[in-house]
């Protein structure tokens, strides 16, 4: 027998604690389908929208955006039962010109899943039936709930630097750092990881998952990089990056906010070296990952938390005490 209401960690106000309630159940419109929710990650930008960092969230929100979850209600093309994943980009119109263009991530009307659509800190939740991905049965836990955002930029992050690089330095090593390391060394790149200064656990962590370097965001790599990602959001390590990175260097910024980036000596941009940020992600971006991590394997490493401890995975991600991902998973 369908379920008549669900829970839901709910965001009232910008700054303050989310709240645990009993909602009535969403009632899927002709183009959406009702998700049992599994599991929900817990990523930095919901830490950037509840601490009100990313401006004019629709409140009041559910967060949540690395959705693992099973088709309660049957769509046009997703059947009963079927596993699916819902990735922060939830909506575009189809049809202005960056969709047009096949940069749907770009998507003038564009809607967010946790952030302007109600997201996966539930235990029910609605979505655009384009915007599910079905994943491989491997992925259908706790486990696979990192690659929908921090696999997914991580990827779109890496695909943007020169298939012919091969040092790569990656700044701010957590959730998204942690999957596409795996793949950049699964494909034979070099990886180097900054941390926070004195960071020994999460250097650690990066060598554990294969980077033959680790050490502080102040200190400098044994080998100039060919290209660097910024997961991290200190607009302070990116004339860092440049200053690491030789001729020709790329710099992809992948975080949705970082702090204002400091003046820096145009010497360190020179000689071709470039800047460059990524925004949201596209469908292409989710098929191509979600085939090539089972490939791989991409094994995430997650603490997981109940839903109603949400307030204690954000505080926890805030202080820089998760090494992987933080995961809310839902009551049976």
């Amino acid at each position: 027998m369908m379920e008549s209401s669900m829970l839901a960690m709910v965001l009232e106000k910008p700054g303050r604690p989310l709240t645990l309630k009993t909602l009535p159940l969403p009632v899927p419109a002709a183009d959406q389908v009702l998700v049992k929710i599994i599991a929900c990650g817990v990523c930095r930008t919901d830490l950037h929208i509840v601490d009100g960092e990313l401006p004019e969230p629709v409140l009041p929100l559910i967060p949540g955006h690395e959705i693992i979850g099973t088709i309660v209600s049957e769509g046009r093309s997703l059947l009963p039962g079927t596993l699916v994943g819902i990735p922060w980009l939830g909506y575009t119109c189809g049809h202005c010109r960056y969709c047009k263009r096949g940069q749907e991530n770009l998507c003038e009307q564009a809607g967010f899943t946790g952030y302007t659509i109600n997201g996966g800190y539930a235990t029910y939740t609605i979505a655009q039936e384009k915007f599910c991905f079905p994943l491989p049965s491997m992925y259908g836990n706790a486990s696979g709930a990192p690659l929908l955002c921090a696999g997914l930029i991580g990827y779109r992050t890496y695909r943007m630097i020169d298939t012919q690089a091969q040092h790569i330095g990656i700044y701010g090593f957590g959730a998204a750092a942690h999957i596409i390391t795996q793949i950049a060394v699964h494909q034979g790149k070099s990886i180097y990881a900054f941390t926070r200064p004195g960071d020994a656990a999460a250097q650690a962590f990066s060598k554990e998952t294969g980077a033959i370097w680790a050490g502080g965001s102040d200190e400098t790599p044994p080998q100039k990089l060919e290209a660097a990602m910024i997961f991290a959001s200190d607009g302070a390590l990116v004339p860092k990056a440049l200053a690491d990175t030789d001729k020709g260097g790329q710099i992809i910024c992948g975080g949705i906010h970082m702090s204002d980036i400091p003046a820096f000596a145009y010497r360190l941009l020179w000689e071709e070296r470039s800047i460059r940020s990524v925004a949201n992600l596209t469908r292409e971006d989710g098929k191509q990952l979600l085939d090539l991590a089972p490939k791989v394997p991409v094994k995430t490493t997650t603490r997981l938390f109940e839903l109603h401890r949400a307030n204690e995975a954000l505080d926890q991600l805030r202080s820089g005490k998760i090494n992987g991902a933080a995961v809310l998973v839902m009551p049976a």
